[in-house]
């Protein structure tokens, strides 16, 4: 129950994250105005709210694997919301990072 918790808290920091980044790249470099800007800075600070919820406690562990997630989830997002096409390099270098975050996250550690 701990890994999948974990694993849809990452998802949920990624839409957050992810999506934020995008409605601030849309205000500003899409000139769709300050509410689209504002919306971004209230789902980045949603973010970081919902990267403390993790169940394990180590800041560092948490943000580096993170940063995984969020390669990943910035390639599906450009693919869903802009129609951006990932080639095989794209998806190679994501499946690696989430290798990581597997191997950060949830390797059974000692003590």
């Amino acid at each position: 129950m701990t890994v999948t918790r974990s694993v849809l808290l990452f998802v949920l920091a990624a839409v957050a994250e992810i999506g934020g980044a995008w409605l601030v790249w849309q205000g500003v470099r899409e000139s769709r105005g300050w509410l689209w800007i504002g919306a971004g800075v209230i789902a980045l600070g949603l973010y970081g709210f919902v990267a403390t919820l993790q169940p394990d406690a180590q800041f560092g562990r948490i943000l580096a694997a993170y940063g995984g997630v969020f390669i990943a989830g910035s390639l599906a997002w450009g693919m869903v919301a802009d129609g951006f096409r990932p080639d095989r390099y794209d998806v190679v270098g994501a499946l690696i990072c989430l290798l990581g975050v597997a191997v950060i996250m949830y390797a059974p550690r000692t003590g």
